[in-house]
């Protein structure tokens, strides 16, 4: 994975994916002192940054494999992305997700034109299930991060917004599976070597942390946090060995500390972000990064999330 790679992602995904904005607060600057500039993914396609590495990858399968159709597993976002992304290229897609899915993205990637398939996800491998859907019915498998082509594609969120707001002492990437992160760090670490590259779990889902720190993948029992999409038990195999080597520091959020950047967005930014979303804007808020660079980027992930669950978590 090199910047190469990111680049040729966003060769392909252009016009295609929405290049999105960038937004500057000086409120927000003064509360955390730093000059931040904010990636809103919440306005991609989709509602989130997951459109990018889904569209790369599908747009590479063969005519054939899009006539027999795609598969992917996901919690929400990835999987609207891989059926919005079926949708573009003229095929289909069977998505695997999980039965306590906020209704709103259910209903959303069926609205995409997927077909929905559900299942436990305090007992049921999402993996194993996802790989035997795929075989018994011939579809070509998109994973949420377990894949160079969606790594890559996930990079050029970062890419757009350092071409944008110029070279970054720091970037601050919400973590889940990792796949966000492993391309930001790419994107990041290509462009200016010494970018700090800082991802953020929720304090309930600290795989990635976990494993950073012992230097190997570890598990952990599946996360119950409001951030649903980072609600992964172990990071991935092709994320972590990227992960491993760029990625500087793991800071930790708590649900409130995600509440609370919710309620900022809303109020000071004007802007609606979902709980996966906010984890990076609350680890500044909230003062979980050491050593906070002068200038520094996040990513807002996403912002799928409908009126009354906000109004639940922010109420």
């Amino acid at each position: 994975m090199t910047l190469r790679d990111i680049r040729r992602a966003a060769a392909r995904i252009k016009g295609v994916a929405h290049r999105t904005p960038v937004l500057r607060s000086r409120t927000l600057d003064e509360a955390v002192g730093a000059e931040v500039h904010v990636k809103c993914e919440n306005f991609q396609r989709i509602g989130a940054f997951k459109f990018r590495g889904a569209y790369n990858a599908a747009s590479q399968l063969s005519q054939e494999q899009l006539k027999r159709g795609i598969a992917a597993y996901s919690s929400g976002n990835h999987a609207q992305a891989v059926a919005l992304a079926a949708r573009e290229l003229g095929s289909t897609a069977v998505i695997l997700m999980p039965e306590d899915t906020p209704r709103s993205k259910l209903e959303a990637t069926a609205g995409y034109g997927a077909e929905i398939v559900t299942y436990d996800r305090y007992t049921g491998d999402r993996v194993a299930l996802g790989e035997a859907l795929a075989a018994e019915r011939g579809l070509a498998l998109i994973p949420p991060y377990e894949h160079p082509e969606v790594i890559a594609g996930q990079g050029t969120a970062a890419l757009e917004l350092i071409e944008e707001a110029g070279e970054l002492g720091g970037l601050v990437v919400p973590v889940g599976g990792g796949g966000l992160i492993a391309g930001s760090a790419t994107a990041a670490k290509g462009m200016h070597g010494a970018t700090r590259v800082i991802g953020v779990e929720p304090e309930d889902g600290d795989d990635t942390r976990r494993s950073l720190e012992a230097g190997s993948r570890v598990g952990i029992a599946v996360p119950r946090t409001i951030a649903d999409g980072q609600a992964a038990e172990m990071p991935g195999e092709l994320t972590f060995s990227v992960n491993q080597r760029l990625v500087d520091e793991i800071s930790l959020v708590s649900d409130d500390d995600i509440r609370a950047a919710m309620r900022f967005a809303f109020e000071r930014l004007k802007i609606v972000v979902e709980p996966s979303g906010a984890s990076a804007l609350a680890a500044l808020l909230a003062g979980r990064i050491t050593r906070l660079p002068r200038r520094v980027g996040l990513i807002i992930s996403g912002g799928n999330i409908d009126a009354a669950r906000f109004a639940d978590l922010c109420g």
